[in-house]
């Protein structure tokens, strides 16, 4: 028994037609699908307002249009964020983080208030942002005064802490970081950090 003779061009047939297929099936092409998937997207946002926005995570400043209904109580209900297809920086693109920017607003584990634990105690506490503000500035006054240098040890003039460091968030402007880091430096830090974007 003799085994047909397959020739090259009739493999490459036989494979483009197959992958071809295989590729079609995978990719959902069954009409009926696709048009209830897009009916189900129009029912989604049908009817919304399109509100423009920018990415809070970091300077790249990508484009986000967000989607909201206000519902019969009178509040406004988020429907979706997505990226801006007209935006020149990110053309409707969005990074990992910037893609769940619409947990920031709906997700059950966001964080609505200024949290709390007192030195010893096992739990966190909601507290107002005037305690937490005055907090912060007594944290930064007691640790300077505590570490603040006026000479090093050759009497070289160097008025620094190193007691305390700060670094910068990733959505800083360039007037943001100028401001913090000439706050920072008249406070005498020496340990500056800026987040780069990851």
């Amino acid at each position: 028994m003799s085994l047909p003779t397959v020739t090259r061009r009739d493999f490459l047939k036989v494979g483009a037609a197959g992958a071809s297929a295989l590729a079609a099936a995978g990719l959902g092409f069954d009409v009926a699908l696709a048009e209830s998937t897009k009916v189900k997207q129009q029912l989604r946002i049908a009817g919304a307002k399109e509100l423009h926005s920018v990415c809070p995570y970091c300077a790249v400043g990508c484009s986000l249009v967000a989607y909201t209904r206000q519902k019969s109580d009178g509040s406004v209900q988020l429907l979706q964020i997505e990226g801006d297809p007209d935006s020149p920086v990110n053309e409707g693109r969005l990074c990992p983080k910037g893609a769940t920017a619409m947990q920031l607003a709906v997700s059950p584990r966001r964080v609505e208030s200024p949290q709390y634990r007192a030195p010893g105690a096992t739990g966190w506490k909601s507290v107002s942002w005037d305690f937490v503000l005055d907090k912060i500035a007594q944290n930064v006054k007691s640790s300077r005064d505590a570490t603040f240098v006026t000479t090093d040890g050759n009497g070289n003039t160097v008025n620094r802490t190193e007691g305390i460091a700060f670094a910068g968030g990733a959505a800083f402007s360039s007037e943001e970081g100028y401001f913090a880091t000439k706050l920072m430096r008249s406070l005498g830090l020496v340990h500056l950090e800026q987040q780069a974007r990851v």
